[in-house]
């Protein structure tokens, strides 16, 4: 579709993407069943992967709709954050979500062995023997059972702190878009931040 435009702007934020997007791919390969992944290390693959194909859609729009430099530079910034905050809510909704509404089952990207910001937080905050479940089951792709994990996620509060970075994500993409002129494209957005935080699929 983006080919059609014949934009050669648009080509070029498309193939930085998706170079950006592979390496992020191969991050988040190089992470899987390592229980010493850091909080930093598991955004800077979001960012790659997630956030950074929301900001190349939002830079899109931008373009396509002809915005300043400065509109096109924030409604990227806009879509960064708020694919952040999706990707925080998607690895929350593993640990609590329903797979009727998600489509998925509970637990798979602890049988995959990935370490995602409630099994992060939880090894963080929680005693020596509830880090300990939490490492051995991202080393062993959770083969020992997902309820003692689940058990562990819940007495940290670590979907809690999951849910606040993710809204805090999407604090910073709307204040992003604060300085545009109000539109319903403008309403869309914002609507869309608070979906993105508030969705249970």
């Amino acid at each position: 579709m983006m080919v059609e435009v014949d934009n050669m702007r648009i080509m070029q934020v498309l193939a930085d993407a998706t170079n950006t997007i592979a390496e992020g791919e191969v991050l988040q390969l190089l992470n899987c069943r390592d229980p010493h992944v850091t909080e930093e290390n598991y955004l800077q693959v979001i960012r790659y992967k997630t956030a950074k194909l929301f900001e190349a859609a939002s830079r899109l729009g931008a373009i396509l709709g002809n915005a300043t430099a400065e509109e096109e530079d924030a409604i990227a910034v806009y879509g960064m954050h708020l694919g952040t905050a999706f990707q925080l809510i998607d690895d929350m909704l593993d640990y609590s979500g329903n797979n009727l509404d998600t489509g998925k089952n509970l637990g798979d990207d602890l049988a995959e062995g990935k370490p995602t910001l409630p099994l992060i937080n939880a090894m963080r905050v929680g005693t020596s023997e509830q880090a300990s479940i939490i490492r051995k089951a991202i080393e062993d792709g959770g083969k020992d059972g997902f309820q003692p994990v689940l058990n562990v996620i819940q007495q940290t509060t670590s979907l809690d702190y999951a849910k606040r970075c993710a809204e805090a994500e999407i604090a910073t993409a709307i204040a992003a878009i604060a300085s545009l002129p109000d539109s319903e494209n403008k309403k869309c957005l914002l609507q869309l931040a608070t979906f993105a935080v508030t969705r249970n699929h």
